[in-house]
């Protein structure tokens, strides 16, 4: 089970901003509950939220900026916080209406910058999460002109959609600012509101990148997975997220379901790449196993086509020895090929030339070894469902209790593998997380098949 805060990579210092529709308000609220256990939370609005939700908080404090002072405010939030990890912050009720009103976004600024008491360079509070946008309780919705109110200091924006949405006519009685959507999406009033609705809105920079500070991070979420079209809810989910991936502003996508406090999430997709290693000499089986031939290919033409069978992207591919017979082995493949001039100095030297070729978007990456010859494309693609699902820092395939290859590498073990040296991979870093690792049972033994000499080849033929 992954928790909504994990999925978000939430870490001390984060000033979390909600927008869109389709349930801001639970989530601002669950994430704020899975953090205050570790952590000094502050829950917030910059616009206005109804004051019968306040009561998801333990503490609710107002505040006046008319005869209050922000100095005067912190002890009594100092307070709520020793308690209860957690408070939240509104502007006064608003006498016309069933709500409470926000506070400013400078507010916002400056309690994101006060220190505690006592303490050096060390904020007040861990985390601030602000609902930074209204949306009438409705599933989506396109900003006004004024919206969304997003301070300066946001570290993370969550562009939200509930995907009971989905299929319903395009119009104000089903999502907020149905003109707008349907200018910003092309989708004509009245019609069915489809995938293409929901990621082209998400993804709008008058949509749900209107106003998104540059360094903050952005993942959407996509919200009510369950509550959409039965089993097929999932489906429409994740062709959604691939979309919205196509966008290089989002760095990965929630799919869950936040009315489900104990297990909200149900998929985290971010990209993926496949980096093929195939840059060795091959000094013990006497000529380049890349170029060796299986199955009427060479080694590495069979690794790329594997990779490019997947749904890993991008592929990259690390040369060294015998280059350019490899280039002309690859033809017009879509992958780039990056050449590792000190292949010599070991395995480790083509492991960060492939980390360093990776965007810094990337969400994780598969290292696939040129001399397994027999690991399908549906192998790499479990492991990245097997990711997609947990999180987990390392993901790897089993046959009969033996770990075998391609392992996949979430992003936070990136500078753990930059730092290893010598004729090794990854294994250094894999021995100290193997512990958080998933394995992927597999019935195929390909996963441990490689080979150090010519007459071992004939063997893997046979064997197959």
């Amino acid at each position: 089970m992954v928790k909504f805060s994990h999925a978000l990579n939430i870490n001390p210092g984060e000033v979390v901003a909600l927008v869109g529709a389709g349930g801001k308000t639970t989530a601002m609220f669950l994430l704020a509950n899975e953090l205050a256990t570790s952590m000094r939370v502050l829950t917030t609005t910059s616009t206005r939220i109804f004051a019968a939700q306040t009561k998801h908080s333990p503490v609710h404090v107002t505040f006046d900026p008319q005869w209050q002072a922000i100095a005067d405010l912190l002890p009594q939030l100092d307070r709520s916080i020793a308690t209860y990890g957690q408070a939240l912050l509104t502007g006064p009720a608003d006498p016309d209406s069933d709500k409470v009103s926000g506070v400013s976004p400078d507010t916002i600024d400056i309690l994101a910058g006060s220190g505690l008491p006592g303490a050096r360079q060390t904020g007040r509070f861990d985390v601030i999460i602000n609902e930074a946008d209204g949306s009438r309780t409705l599933p989506l919705k396109a900003p006004a002109a004024h919206e969304p109110v997003i301070p300066l200091c946001t570290t993370l924006v969550i562009p939200t959609a509930g995907l009971d949405v989905l299929a319903q006519p395009l119009g104000d009685d089903t999502v907020h600012r149905a003109e707008l959507i349907s200018q910003l999406t092309g989708t004509p009033l009245g019609q069915p509101v489809t995938l293409d609705t929901v990621a082209r809105s998400l993804c709008h920079p008058e949509g749900g990148l209107k106003r998104v500070p540059a360094q903050a991070r952005v993942v959407p979420l996509l919200n009510k997975v369950d509550e959409q079209l039965g089993s097929d809810g999932l489906n429409a989910a994740r062709d959604i997220a691939n979309k919205l991936l196509r966008c290089d502003r989002v760095d990965s996508v929630v799919i869950g379901s936040m009315h489900r406090a104990e297990a909200p999430v149900t998929e985290v997709h971010s990209r993926v790449a496949a980096v093929i290693l195939a840059a060795g000499g091959s000094a013990r089986f006497g000529s380049p196993k890349q170029l060796a031939r299986w199955r009427g290919k060479t080694f590495i033409e069979q690794a790329v086509d594997t990779a490019l069978a997947s749904s890993a992207r991008p592929v990259v591919v690390v040369l060294g020895a015998e280059v350019e017979r490899c280039r002309a082995a690859l033809a017009d493949r879509p992958v780039e090929v990056v050449v590792n001039e000190t292949w010599m100095e070991g395995q480790s030297t083509s492991m960060q030339a492939g980390l360093a070729a990776l965007p810094a978007n990337m969400g994780g990456a598969v290292f696939l070894l040129v001399d397994l010859p027999g690991v399908a494309p549906d192998l790499i693609d479990r492991l990245l469902q097997r990711h997609r699902e947990t999180l987990a820092p390392l993901v790897w395939p089993e046959f009969e209790g033996r770990r075998g290859n391609p392992i996949l590498f979430n992003r936070s073990l990136f500078s753990e593998l930059r730092r290893v040296r010598g004729d090794t991979g990854g294994k250094p870093v894999l021995l100290r997380h193997q512990d958080r690792a998933e394995r992927v049972i597999v019935s195929d033994k390909s996963i441990l098949q490689d080979f150090d000499r010519p007459e071992s080849l004939a063997a893997l033929e046979t064997d197959r």
